[in-house]
């Protein structure tokens, strides 16, 4: 049994944290709580990440319309998670420092089909997601030079700030949000932040943390977005209820 719990402590501490805590009784280390605090947070996004979208995929299927959310930049945002989960599986970074990026794509690839289906063109949904698949096989099938892979993650900063800046124009232009979830805006903005103090901890790779400094700038312009549209909507709410009464 005491080896079993060694072991499972030993998933999240280094084996030099786990002497410093639990042999030397150094709770004040602080390499050790920086790695330790890191790891949790790691581990936390990956737990989030499995949820994170779903609440955006069930709004969409409840209305039965993707109305306000714009497939390009939908898929452009794809791009930029599959590059970064695939570059980081090849250069062997720890999974709790990019794990989340696994069922975010799964969650994302789902979005953008059924922006598809919902857009009417039922079959390009189920050719998108046949072909996605076979992509992601061929990047993370270890035949893709390294070099292109990096050249993927570096062009990730660009495409962040494109496919953001198309879904925030889209909701200036329509004067809402559409059918886009604040819950999801919101962990994904949460999220964001927490990776860019995980990836200085568990990767040092200056590529990986600008993109995560960026996509934490882009996505809190989206949960503005959210909230001035709320509060938008609730107003002109307010006002037709008042003309109602009085008519």
């Amino acid at each position: 049994m005491a080896e079993f719990l060694k072991g499972l402590i030993l998933s999240v501490l280094s084996e030099k944290c786990y002497n410093e805590y639990f042999i030397k009784y150094n709770f004040l280390d602080e390499p050790c709580f920086k790695a330790t605090l890191s790891k949790g947070l790691g581990i936390g996004i990956i737990a989030g990440s499995i949820l994170v979208k779903v609440p955006q995929i069930l709004k969409i299927l409840g209305s039965k319309s993707a109305e306000g959310i714009n497939i390009y930049g939908v898929l452009l945002e794809l791009f930029a998670i599959t590059a970064n989960f695939a570059y980081s599986y090849i250069m062997n970074f720890p999974f709790s420092a990019w794990g989340e990026g696994t069922f975010l794509a799964i969650q994302t690839a789902i979005i953008a089909s059924l922006v598809l289906h919902y857009g009417g063109a039922p079959g390009k949904a189920a050719a998108f997601l046949a072909t996605y698949v076979g992509l992601v096989s061929a990047v993370v099938s270890g035949y893709t030079p390294k070099d292109v892979l990096w050249t993927m993650q570096a062009i990730n900063v660009p495409i962040i700030v494109i496919a953001k800046s198309i879904q925030v124009i889209t909701n200036y232009k329509n004067g809402s949000t559409g059918q886009l979830s604040a819950v999801t805006c919101l962990l994904l903005f949460g999220g964001s932040i927490a990776r860019i103090f995980t990836s200085i901890q568990e990767t040092g790779d200056f590529i990986i943390i600008v993109t995560y400094c960026v996509s934490t700038i882009a996505n809190g312009a989206l949960v503005l977005q959210l909230f001035w549209y709320w509060n938008v909507v609730k107003t002109n709410k307010n006002i037709n209820k008042k003309k109602k009464k009085r008519i």
